[in-house]
């Protein structure tokens, strides 16, 4: 069921993905072609947002602010992981793997890796700001827009 409360929580999360991915950019390594990447990664917070915050919205401040970290944190999980199979299905065209389950284990390792080019100190900031604003607007949205 559509609620505004889901509504402004997926254009949060989305507008969140967006800006952090736009922020990454400038860290990956020169040359890196980036194709959909802030788009992608902004549909992934769309959803993230519509399916695990906006759902959970209209139970007070403290949990909104539990909701938007959650929220945030599923954004991360899920966009690493989407975007670490993009690149370990490129890697395979390469062919750079012997074989399924190394490509499959490689995802892994892909995501740690873009976990750890991401984790600096103005990217978290950003997160953390995000997410507090993320479930905060989609507790005024469950209160005030019934």
């Amino acid at each position: 069921m559509p609620t505004a409360a889901k509504l402004f929580a997926a254009i949060c999360l989305a507008a969140l993905g967006y800006v952090v991915s736009e922020s990454i950019k400038p860290l990956m390594p020169e040359g890196t072609g980036f194709g959909i990447f802030s788009l992608l990664n902004a549909g992934i917070g769309f959803l993230c947002g519509w399916l695990v915050v906006g759902k959970r919205a209209g139970r007070g401040v403290s949990a909104a602010i539990s909701n938007g970290l959650t929220g945030t944190f599923a954004l991360v999980c899920v966009a690493l992981f989407v975007q670490a199979c993009v690149k370990m299905v490129d890697m395979a065209m390469h062919r750079r793997f012997d074989g399924p389950v190394e490509a499959f284990a490689a995802i892994f390792e892909i995501a740690i890796g873009f976990g750890g080019v991401m984790a600096t100190v103005p990217v978290l900031l950003q997160l953390l700001i995000g997410a507090l604003i993320t479930g905060i607007v989609s507790e005024y949205a469950a209160r005030n827009y019934r």
